[in-house]
């Protein structure tokens, strides 16, 4: 089942940010994922805004595929990193409905 990591960042010290930009998609790639965006053209058009400054949603085959990228020993330098230069939060949803009413997603 396709899952989706949603990582919201805030950045708090950029000095991790070239180098993490310019490996990190190699790696989510080795575990067969790919980013659908890497952005910080972020527009709140309900609620409060959060302090969000980057918004990367990435696509895996499955859960194991992104659990393997997120504790992959590669990754895990530019993880840290990440960790100590932002507030971030790393968040994985699958692609299915709740409410099982839209039918072309699985029932959730």
């Amino acid at each position: 089942m396709t899952v989706f990591l949603i990582a919201d960042v805030k950045i708090t010290d950029d000095k991790w940010v070239p180098e993490y930009a310019a490996a990190v998609h190699d790696i989510v790639h080795k575990h067969g994922g790919k980013y659908l965006s890497r952005s910080g053209n972020i527009q709140v058009i309900e609620g409060q805004p959060l302090e969000t400054t980057l918004i990367a949603l990435l696509q895996f085959p499955d859960e194991r595929a992104a659990m393997a990228f997120v504790n992959d020993p590669e990754y895990a330098p530019y993880g840290k990193a990440r960790q100590a230069g932002s507030e971030s939060r790393f968040q994985l949803i699958d692609d299915t409905d709740i409410a099982g009413t839209i039918p072309y997603l699985g029932k959730g």
